[in-house]
């Protein structure tokens, strides 16, 4: 009998990395709980790279 894998995967990693594929300078380093550094995600500078207008809070979508 084959044993299964109870654990999901890391989508968040996947994702992030893939984000630092394309928009490498996006790509920031962080302070973990433990004091380790650790690669983040820079959104503000994410969302200027995505688009010149950004529609946030209550402006119409």
């Amino acid at each position: 009998m084959d044993k299964l894998k109870l654990h999901t995967p890391d989508f968040a990693e996947a994702n992030a990395a893939k984000l630092a594929e394309l928009f490498p300078n996006c790509v920031t380093e962080s302070r973990a709980e433990d004091g380790s550094i650790k690669r983040a995600i820079d959104f503000d500078l994410l969302k200027q790279e995505l688009s010149q207008d950004l529609v946030e809070g209550p402006q119409e979508r």
